[in-house]
């Protein structure tokens, strides 16, 4: 899978082209080679400021952006780690506020890939690699990490001891790599996903969950206990009621906050999650009024974004287009609930073929005006056929998203969705890079 951006800098360029030849080896999962990668480049993962990690199924990248200016707010400099990219790789790693330059990225890849040439890392270990250099060589009053699959195995679980770890929502994605069988774990499907996420647990450090269901609910709690993790579960340690406000209220107080401006109702949760991962770490101080302009100021791209006008834009005229990234039956029930009071909509869909077609088509039900079927770009993708059983309406395709949006029938807005490398594509031709 090629899962990385073109450069305009040559020296990015050819250690991106580095990093495209690299894969994770048939039947590999485990930390040892992430583990032997950082110790020859001298441990960066143990000199890191703190550490907030991030794990879930969706929300978590919405939850590291709540983090993230809620600690800035307070006047903090913050390092940010985030995937997948949408346009520009150098959108995983954040220092102090900012897209880490060219220079400074194509150094770190080339340290991280020369030292491990003979270990055969993943392209995500190197990545990882690479953003822990930066960390530890960067000052910084925080850190705020999403893992990228999973928890367990994921490449950024191998640092020590973080401030504090969060897991958003939960639910059945990545199952060639997350359900892949194995004695001594859970077996419900929802169970083991709940263990694979909740892993990145560590002795002595809160792990803030969301409310789930008891099958999944049970499953991290029991690993909580096996690692030596307090759990902070909302519902019994913290809540969070979302009406005109925010009302937050845990052992230490109560807060009254405002809503976030990122669309979706589901957006009051994650920023939820944030607060409480704040107010039980110990690492760094962050004042009520602070997480207030904080969750005001998040923006976070290619979630229920509402696209400005742009090239692409303007191929609908004047109706609104939204762009959703998300893949699953948990995002498209987020999809469709923010929609539930919108115009119906004519959903432009490309998904990757190892994705469930059923996903965002089905909670959509007559939501959707007319469907569209465009590639993902770069990648295997779904063809018309597999979405026909999930909708009445008939189907039609395109070559890309501009052909799409040209020839929609009248009426109703857009929704663009399946595939956050669709999305990536649609950013990009509509001018609305993410910086």
């Amino acid at each position: 899978m090629r899962d990385f951006a073109i450069s305009d800098d040559p020296a990015v360029q050819a250690q991106l082209d580095r990093l495209g030849q690299l894969s994770v080896p048939q039947g590999r999962l485990g930390l040892d080679t992430i583990r032997a990668l950082c110790a020859r480049l001298g441990h960066p993962e143990a000199h890191l400021p703190p550490v907030f990690h991030v794990a879930g199924t969706n929300g978590k990248g919405s939850t590291c952006t709540y983090l993230r200016a809620m600690l800035e707010a307070q006047g903090l400099a913050v390092h940010t780690a985030t995937k997948p990219h949408l346009v520009r790789y150098n959108e995983r790693i954040r220092l102090r506020g900012h897209l880490i330059d060219d220079a400074l990225l194509a150094a770190l890849l080339a340290e991280a890939l020369d030292a491990g040439h003979d270990l055969a890392p993943s392209f995500f270990e190197v990545t990882t690699a690479a953003m822990f250099l930066a960390f530890a060589r960067i000052p910084a009053d925080a850190c705020v990490i999403e893992v990228g699959l999973g928890g367990r195995f994921d490449a950024t679980n191998i640092v020590p001891h973080p401030a504090v770890c969060g897991i958003a929502t939960l639910g059945i994605d990545h199952e060639a790599f997350l359900l892949v069988p194995e004695t001594g774990v859970p077996q419900a499907p929802l169970a083991r996903i709940a263990f694979e996420k909740a892993s990145i647990a560590k002795p002595g450090v809160p792990l803030v969950t969301q409310r789930y269901p008891a099958l999944a609910a049970d499953a991290v709690a029991a690993t909580a206990a096996a690692h030596g993790a307090p759990l902070i579960a909302r519902g019994r340690d913290w809540q969070a009621d979302s009406g005109a406000r925010l009302a937050y209220r845990d052992s230490y107080g109560t807060l009254d906050l405002p809503l976030p401006h990122l669309p979706g109702r589901h957006q009051a949760d994650n920023a939820a999650l944030a607060v409480a991962m704040l107010r039980h770490q110990q690492a760094v101080r962050v004042s009520p009024d602070a997480m207030a302009r904080g969750i005001s100021a998040a923006r976070w791209p290619a979630r229920l974004q509402r696209l400005g006008m742009g090239p692409l834009t303007a191929l609908a005229g004047a109706r609104t287009v939204w762009l959703d990234g998300g893949h699953n039956a948990d995002a498209g029930a987020a999809i469709a609930r923010h929609l539930a009071d919108q115009p119906p909509v004519h959903v432009i869909i490309g998904m990757l073929a190892n994705k469930d077609p059923g996903a965002i088509l089905t909670p959509l039900g007559r939501r959707a005006l007319s469907i569209t079927i465009v590639p993902a770009p770069g990648h295997a993708a779904h063809d018309p056929t597999a979405f026909a059983p999930f909708s009445a309406l008939p189907l039609s395709s395109a070559p890309d998203i501009g052909a799409a949006l040209t020839a929609l029938p009248p009426g109703g807005d857009v929704l663009i969705a399946g595939s956050l490398y669709l999305a990536g594509d649609v950013l990009r031709r509509n001018g609305e890079i993410p910086d």
